[in-house]
C-alpha cells in the first residue's frame, strides 16, 4: 500500500484547522487560550492566527483582562466572511435557509412539492431556485457562498465522489442528485441524509453538545438516526449506517412504506400513528393530527389514549435497542412526532426505554429532547460545508476537489500571498 509522506503544507493545514474548529465550537477567545487548547506554541498561534486575520477568516471581537497585563484581544471565525446555505428536501415541500457564520438566518424560501412525493427533478430545481432566491434576500454575491448542504430522506451513497441518493419510502432510486445541481449551479453541493444533518447541528449547537458518543434520533413521517461514536459520524462502509426505522421491531408486522414487514417505522412514524388515530376517533387522517390531539386537554380518551401509549412503548422499545447496541452517552429524540410524543410523554418513553434495555449501558445513558426544533434539517445541512471549512483550516483543498471557499474569499487569500 503506497503511503503518503507529510508535508510541511499539511502541518500547517492541520494546525489552522485545529485552531480555526477551537474558535467556532468554543467561541470567543484569546491566543493564549488557544496555545492552552490546541496545544500549539504561542508563536504558532500568533502566526497562523495573523494569516487568518489578514484573510478575513478570523477577526478580533472584544478584549479580556488578564493577569497584571494589558487586556488580551478576544477572537472569533468573522461571521462575514462567507456564507452557508442549507435545504430541507421533504415529502411535500422544500426548505432552503442560509447563514452566516455565526449561524445567523439571513433567508429563507420555501416551496411546495405536492402530495405525490418528491419528483427528483422537480426536487432539484426547487432547490436551486431557493439558492438564488435566498442569496437575493440576504443582499450576497454568488461568490460568497462557501457551498449548499442538502438533506433527504434515505441513503445517500457518498462512494463515487458525487452524492447518489435510494430512498425506497420515496421512490428515488439510484437519484444522481448531486450531479444535478451542479449542472445548475458553480457553488459546491454537499448531500446527506437527514437525520444525520440534524444529528450534526443538534451535536454542534444543540443537545448532543459535549458528548462523544451519541444517537440524535429523528421520528416523523419516516425515522431514522444519525450515530456519532467519538466525536465522528458514523457513516457504516456504504454510507448507509443510521437506518434505525427499518430495523426489525416484529417479526413479519405490519407493512412499513419500504415494502418490508415489521420496521419499526411501520408502529412510531407519524403517518402510522395518524391513520390508527383517525380510525379510532373518526377524525381526517391530517398531518398535524398528532400534534393537535397531544396538545388537545382531554383529546387522548380511550381507543386514542391506547394508540399513544402503544406507540411511546414501540419508541421506548427502540431506544433500548439503540443503548444495548452503541451504549452512547446521549439519545436525542427529535423530529416532529418525536417532539410531539416526547414533549408531553418523556417520563415514559424513558422508562419503555429502561424496560427493554440491559440496566448497565441504560444507566449511562440520558435520554434528551433536540433543542434546535422539529424542522432543523435544513440548518444541519448548512453546517456540512462548515465542516469542509473547518477540516481544511480555510484553505483550499488538494488538487482535484473543488476548494471550500468561496471564489471571493480564495481571491483574497491569494492576493495576500498566502499560499
Amino acid at each position: 500500500m503506497e503511503t503518503r509522506r507529510t508535508t510541511v503544507r499539511d502541518v500547517r493545514r492541520a494546525n489552522r484547522a485545529s485552531l480555526l474548529t477551537d474558535l467556532f465550537h468554543g467561541g470567543r477567545q484569546s491566543r493564549q487560550q488557544l496555545g492552552d487548547t490546541t496545544a500549539l506554541s504561542q508563536a504558532s498561534v500568533s502566526n497562523l492566527i495573523g494569516e487568518m486575520i489578514d484573510e478575513g477568516l478570523v477577526e478580533e471581537a472584544g478584549l479580556v483582562g488578564s493577569d497584571g497585563g494589558r487586556p488580551r484581544a478576544l477572537l472569533r471565525v468573522a461571521p462575514g466572511y462567507g456564507y452557508v446555505v442549507g435545504a430541507d428536501v421533504g415529502e411535500t415541500r422544500v426548505l432552503v435557509e442560509l447563514y452566516d457564520l455565526a449561524m445567523s438566518r439571513l433567508g429563507v424560501a420555501q416551496y411546495s412539492l405536492g402530495t405525490g412525493g418528491p419528483d427528483p427533478e422537480v426536487a432539484a430545481a426547487k432547490l436551486l431556485e431557493g439558492l438564488d432566491s435566498v442569496v437575493a434576500e440576504a443582499g450576497i454575491a454568488r461568490s460568497e457562498v462557501l457551498g449548499y448542504g442538502v438533506g433527504v430522506a434515505g441513503v445517500v451513497d457518498q462512494t463515487g465522489g458525487s452524492p447518489v441518493v435510494h430512498s425506497q419510502t420515496t421512490g428515488w432510486d439510484a437519484v444522481p442528485l448531486g450531479d444535478m445541481l451542479a449542472a445548475g449551479t458553480d457553488v459546491q453541493i454537499f448531500v446527506e441524509n437527514g437525520a444525520k444533518t440534524v444529528g450534526q447541528a443538534e451535536m454542534w449547537f444543540g443537545a448532543g453538545r459535549g458528548a462523544r458518543h451519541a444517537v440524535i434520533v429523528m421520528v416523523g413521517t419516516g425515522v431514522g438516526a444519525a450515530v456519532v461514536m467519538d466525536g465522528r459520524s458514523y457513516r457504516g462502509a456504504f454510507s448507509n449506517a443510521g437506518e434505525w426505522g427499518h430495523t426489525t421491531l416484529v417479526y413479519d408486522g405490519d407493512v412499513c412504506r419500504c415494502g418490508a414487514r415489521g420496521c419499526l417505522e411501520a408502529y412510531i412514524g407519524a403517518e402510522k400513528v395518524i391513520a390508527r388515530l383517525a380510525a379510532a376517533t373518526g377524525q381526517q387522517p391530517e398531518p398535524k393530527l398528532l400534534s393537535r390531539m397531544l396538545a388537545a386537554d382531554g383529546a387522548l380518551e380511550g381507543e386514542a389514549a391506547d394508540i399513544i401509549a402503544e406507540t411511546v412503548g414501540y419508541l421506548g422499545a427502540g431506544i433500548a435497542g439503540l443503548v444495548n447496541l452503541f451504549s452512547p452517552e446521549r439519545i436525542v429524540l427529535g423530529g416532529p412526532a418525536g417532539l410531539a410524543l416526547g414533549e408531553r410523554f418523556l417520563p415514559d418513553i424513558r422508562a419503555a426505554a429502561a424496560r427493554n434495555a440491559l440496566k448497565q449501558p441504560y444507566s449511562r445513558t440520558r435520554i434528551d429532547l433536540c433543542q434546535l426544533g422539529p424542522d432543523a434539517v435544513a440548518m444541519g445541512a448548512a453546517t456540512l460545508p462548515i465542516a469542509r471549512l473547518l477540516a481544511d483550516g480555510g484553505l483550499p483543498v488538494t488538487s482535484g476537489q473543488a476548494a471550500p471557499l468561496s471564489r471571493a474569499a480564495h481571491r483574497r487569500s491569494m492576493s495576500r500571498g498566502r499560499h
